[in-house]
């Protein structure tokens, strides 16, 4: 079997390499440009050597359809495309062009290619928006409050389209927030962990954040990465909400991770309203039932285990970079 990866270089991209490899899979890792790229994740979990590394703009068609020509896959794992919700605000037409308008360039390229290929396609809880108290489930409608979520909610909708009209094996993975080592640190938990260590370790900063109030259903990446391989063995392609269950509030998320280094993060917390965002969603629950019933995944890291191992890895980090 042979898989491509379009935004191999990320965190998931990383992880569902690793899977890939270890089931037998010859992996082809894209990106945007594979020359200049460093593939830093890939290093760190030392199979750099064993992915074919290529280039390829997924807003640009004729990239896209060169490049299925030239390896043609039987699986495509669509997880490319700006990824933070904070930065889509500030870069809203690049948002939609490189999560969407990417979308349909993947979904055309494989109608005009003609060959049965199996398409994942990377979906968001962002999606949902604010459901209040009540878990969202694939059922439930999109209600998105940020361009990210907007361009992930027309990119959900297209997979659903070609799939109808066209007969694709196409499907989307509906994932809830997932972590780990190899988040960047633009991202807020990986934020905190890292700033957390660098107080630790004698830095007199403070970690400054938004609505810490905030409630997200948060997982361990490398167990998310195995829901969507699953999603492509089915016999006919689904959609499906990929997540724990279990809903904490962003002040747990901290109060965790400082807790790991012995601190009390009410020393060390600044909230500044300059970091809440224009519509942000305050409660983020899932219903993952039908993954688990469906696909035979269940999630079994909790959140306590991810924040430890996000934490030991950024104190490892701390620990290499002093003098």
């Amino acid at each position: 079997m042979k898989a491509l990866i379009c935004g191999v270089g990320g965190q998931d991209g990383a992880y569902l390499s690793r899977l890939l490899l270890d089931k037998g899979y010859e992996v082809i890792g894209a990106s945007r440009d594979a020359m200049a790229s460093t593939f830093f994740n890939l290093k760190r979990l030392d199979i750099l050597d064993r992915v074919v590394t290529t280039s390829m703009a997924i807003t640009d068609f004729r990239s896209v359809i060169q490049t299925l020509g030239k390896y043609q896959p039987d699986e495509i794992y669509n997880l490319a495309g700006q990824s933070s919700v904070g930065l889509s605000f500030e870069q809203p037409v690049e948002t939609m062009e490189s999560i969407a308008i990417g979308t349909l360039n993947m979904l055309e390229a494989i109608r005009f290619y003609g060959k049965p290929i199996r398409f994942y396609s990377a979906g968001s809880s962002e999606c949902f928006g604010d459901t209040g108290t009540v878990p969202a489930s694939e059922e439930t409608p999109f209600r998105p409050r940020s361009p990210y979520a907007v361009a992930k909610a027309t990119a959900h909708n297209l997979v659903a389209n070609y799939r109808e009209a066209y007969s694709l094996y196409a499907c989307t993975g509906i994932l809830f927030n997932h972590e780990s080592p190899l988040r960047p640190e633009r991202f807020v938990t990986q934020k905190i962990v890292r700033t957390a260590a660098r107080i630790a370790s004698g830095d007199k900063g403070k970690l400054e954040m938004g609505n810490v109030n905030i409630q997200r259903d948060w997982g361990w990446a490398p167990e998310y990465v195995e829901a969507m391989w699953k999603m492509l063995q089915l016999d006919q392609p689904q959609d499906f909400v990929i997540a724990t269950g279990r809903t904490v509030s962003l002040e747990f998320f901290i109060e965790h991770a400082f807790r790991f280094f012995g601190l009390d993060y009410k020393d060390h917390l600044v909230v500044n309203p300059n970091f809440f965002r224009p519509t942000d969603i305050h409660f983020g629950a899932a219903d993952p039932s039908k993954a688990n019933d469906l696909l035979g995944w269940r999630a079994q890291v909790k959140i306590e285990t991810t924040i430890e191992n996000m934490c030991m890895a950024a104190r490892n980090l701390i620990q290499t970079q002093s003098p």
